[in-house]
């Protein structure tokens, strides 16, 4: 019977519960949602996330936007409609926006300080599961953080390896499997949520 690293050594932790941990939405942009990278199931990963944030504002949880940025006029342009946070998940006033230029959140930036007192840990949704999500969540736990991972509000898209193309189906549930191991809680919406 396959087994996590997490359930091999014993682990007991829990994944984290909104009110007492922060929010980090990651790359939640429009440029998602259309043209050269629009991701596998984004409208019901965008909605999942949708319901966790306002799940997390009704407990009073700290919540920051991680937005990359790109070039002017390219992907991820922060002063065209591509780079914007998709309207859905937009910031609301008192919520913090963190810029990033590289796939781990935490990597030059103020992320880490930004999200406080964390309390039952961190919780983690956003695009793209195998990209930046993974790279901040890995990294996150180098910090000596574990991070629950919210599957259902994340996505990915199909990628290209060895001639061949992994659907971003197999991809986000590999992506997931491999930080469930020892990287993170991976949960659903629903069990934060209800």
């Amino acid at each position: 019977m396959a087994r996590t690293l997490h359930e091999i050594f014993g682990s007991t932790a829990i994944p984290a519960r909104l009110g007492e941990a922060p929010l980090v939405l990651i790359d939640s942009q429009n440029d998602y949602l259309a043209g050269p990278l629009a991701l596998s199931g984004i409208e019901a990963a965008v909605g999942a996330a949708g319901r966790l944030l306002d799940a997390a504002r009704a407990h009073g949880s700290r919540v920051v936007h991680v937005v990359q940025r790109g070039v002017t006029g390219g992907l991820f342009d922060l002063e065209g409609s591509g780079g914007a946070i998709i309207e859905r998940l937009a910031p609301q006033a008192g919520e913090r926006i963190v810029i990033k230029t590289r796939p781990n959140g935490f990597s030059g930036t103020a992320l880490l300080g930004e999200l406080g007192d964390m309390g039952s840990g961190l919780i983690v949704a956003g695009f793209m599961t195998h990209n930046c999500v993974s790279s901040t969540v890995r990294a996150a736990l180098d910090l000596g953080i574990l991070p629950t991972v919210v599957a259902d509000a994340t996505a990915t898209r199909d990628l290209p390896v060895l001639g061949g193309i992994v659907s971003a189906a197999d991809l986000q549930r590999a992506e997931l499997a491999a930080l469930a191991d020892r990287h993170a809680l991976v949960v659903t919406t629903g069990q934060l949520v209800d």
